[in-house]
């Protein structure tokens, strides 16, 4: 014979069965039971509306839990909740005359309620946690199984038609009736209601115990739990009062049925309402990398994820090397935040580096489709704003190289080329004296014209080195280099700039900023004046260039401001352009100085 192992069983199981077929099968099987059971019901003289709240209950359960089921597949609740609405028709099977049926329905007629504390106990990952749950899941399930069989075997439905919520005078015949054994009924029947009465507090007690120990995360899961353990204590004192007050009806015992009902369809409500929350969180996640910010700081990400997770206690750990080489995740108080355990989430990078760690609730780990998603979403945003930086210190690096280059090469014109040409001039100068009275007029003529000559080079030399970087500005600063840039203007510019020094390129990204501006301002905006300021406030230099042209600048349409704007930001500036038609020009550039 050949032996199938534990995994080659579970291949050929039903957990690996198709999860629509299972679903389907879950679906047939509440429906198969609800008809059979209202059937029953009927014919035990049960009337439209007991039929009805019985259908929404049942039905309740087992819709609650196949949407459970379809979305969470790996969680256990689903079939648990599907099996409680099945479950719960098997009563009514008493109602019907088919002898094998009626013994279903005595023997396993409180085997929902079993089901019911199982669901309690695991909610909501659908696993227990203890010894003591386990202990608790199966002394429930011995008890139907026990003493339900025990309790089938010594009713006469004919003798003791007050023993179920049927009228079970003319159900039957039962089957596993023990001839002689009718007597034992009401001692055995008061044992086994007593042996449930124990569980319920016992149930009691683990839920109170779990919520005591749980976190505000874990108790808003555990809920639902709660109203189950209302409707277990609910089911109990119904059965008691029926068995302290033997006749009861009317409007009371109504009252009391209807409210145990509406209270059981509240469990799968309650549970279906928590599914769609945890849904909706899943929704926010969604804009989670919009509402931190293109710069998020660790603390603002840490409360944008508590509020998405909805557990106050979250912590973020960002990874930081050390100067050993080492590394570890650090939240925003400089605490090192662990990777291991069942509260701890890693996030890697798409290369996979550590780049974050999630110390959440435990109770967050059942719904693993949120914390992939708030992953994925943390990964783009670390990644975003780690790419961010980085182009930031690129884009820095090779602004302040350019500005590096501008000053070298201003200096190696100014030292060189210029010193050459006025070492020339001085040279020719001479010469030039020395042929004053020279008789050949052409010759004094071609000095002169090779004197004007090295004059224009030097002053188009000297234009050029201006250009490249103003030797003012590295001299004596930003003012003085606006005034300078005014003089030289094409047409009339005030200048109102504070003295004092500035970081090498700001000083020259403000300076080209309003060298590119008066330029758009003599060609393009037809202005007849313009207004240079240059001011600290805080940490910030402002410079703004307001001209009285007509307006209608648009970065879009041009390199220019395009440029400029790149130049800016490379140095974490802001640029603001407000150019209304006919309105004139304004440029705000805001660079930070502190």
């Amino acid at each position: 014979m050949t032996r199938v192992g534990a995994k080659s069983a579970a291949k050929y199981g039903i957990g690996a069965w198709p999860l629509g077929l299972r679903l389907a099968l879950g679906a047939g099987a509440a429906l198969g039971a609800g008809t059979a059971g209202s059937l029953a019901y009927a014919r035990a003289g049960g009337t439209g509306a007991d039929i009805l709240r019985d259908l929404a209950v049942g039905w309740a359960y087992a819709g609650a839990g196949l949407v459970a089921w379809w979305r969470r597949p790996a969680n256990r609740t689903g079939p648990l909740m599907v099996a409680e609405g099945v479950t719960w028709f098997i009563g009514n099977l008493q109602g019907t005359s088919v002898p094998a049926l009626f013994a279903v329905g005595a023997w396993w007629e409180a085997l929902n309620m079993a089901v019911l504390a199982h669901l309690v106990l695991t909610f909501p990952d659908g696993r227990t946690t203890s010894t003591r749950t386990r202990l608790l899941i199966r002394f429930s399930y011995g008890l139907v199984a026990a003493g339900g069989l025990l309790r089938a075997m010594t009713y006469d439905p004919a003798r003791a038609p007050d023993a179920t919520y049927l009228d079970c005078r003319g159900c039957g015949p039962n089957p596993l009736l023990v001839d002689g054994a009718t007597g034992l009924f009401e001692p055995i029947d008061l044992a086994y209601r007593g042996g449930a009465l124990v569980i319920s507090a016992l149930l009691a007690v683990a839920v109170v115990h779990r919520w005591r120990r749980a976190s505000a995360a874990r108790r808003r899961a555990l809920l639902p739990a709660w109203i189950a353990i209302g409707i277990a204590l609910a089911f109990v004192a119904w059965d008691v009062v029926l068995l302290t007050v033997p006749g009861l009806s009317g409007f009371g015992a109504d009252l009391v049925l209807l409210l145990s009902d509406l209270a059981q369809i509240a469990v799968p409500l309650a549970f279906l309402g928590g599914l769609l929350r945890m849904r909706l969180r899943r929704a926010e996640v969604g804009g989670l990398v919009i509402e931190v910010g293109a710069d998020p700081t660790p603390a603002r990400m840490r409360d944008v994820l508590a509020r998405v997770l909805g557990d106050s206690s979250l912590r973020l750990g960002l990874w930081q090397h050390d100067r050993g080489g080492r590394g570890g995740y650090v939240d925003q108080g400089g605490r090192t935040v662990r990777a291991e355990g069942p509260r701890a989430s890693r996030v890697d990078s798409a290369r996979g580096t550590p780049l974050a760690v999630l110390d959440h609730d435990p109770a967050l780990a059942e719904d693993p489709e949120l914390l992939a998603a708030v992953g994925a979403a943390l990964r783009l945003g670390l990644e975003n704003a780690w790419l961010r930086t980085e182009a930031k210190e690129v884009t820095s690096r090779i602004v302040r190289a350019a500005d590096d280059e501008r000053r070298r090469l201003e200096r190696d014109l100014h030292d060189g080329a210029q010193a050459r040409i006025v070492f020339a001039l001085m040279a020719l100068r001479r010469v030039s004296k020395g042929v004053a009275d020279h008789p050949d007029a052409k010759v004094r003529d071609s000095v002169a014209e090779v004197e004007q000559s090295l004059r224009l080079a030097l002053e188009e030399l000297r234009g050029l080195a201006h250009g490249i970087h103003p030797a003012v500005l590295t001299r004596e600063g930003l003012a003085p280099a606006l005034a300078e840039l005014a003089r030289q203007a094409e047409l009339p510019v005030v200048v109102a700039a504070e003295p004092g020094r500035y970081d090498p390129v700001v000083e020259t990204t403000a300076y080209f900023t309003v060298c590119e501006t008066l330029a758009n301002a003599a060609k393009h905006a037809r202005a007849e004046a313009v207004s240079v300021s240059a001011r600290r406030h805080g940490s910030t230099l402002v410079v703004e260039t307001v001209d009285d042209g007509i307006g209608g600048a648009d970065s879009a349409r041009g390199t220019g401001l395009r440029g400029l704007a790149d130049r800016i930001a490379a140095v974490d500036g802001v640029l603001r352009v407000h150019s209304p038609a006919g309105g004139g020009t304004r440029v705000r550039a805001e660079l930070p100085c502190g």
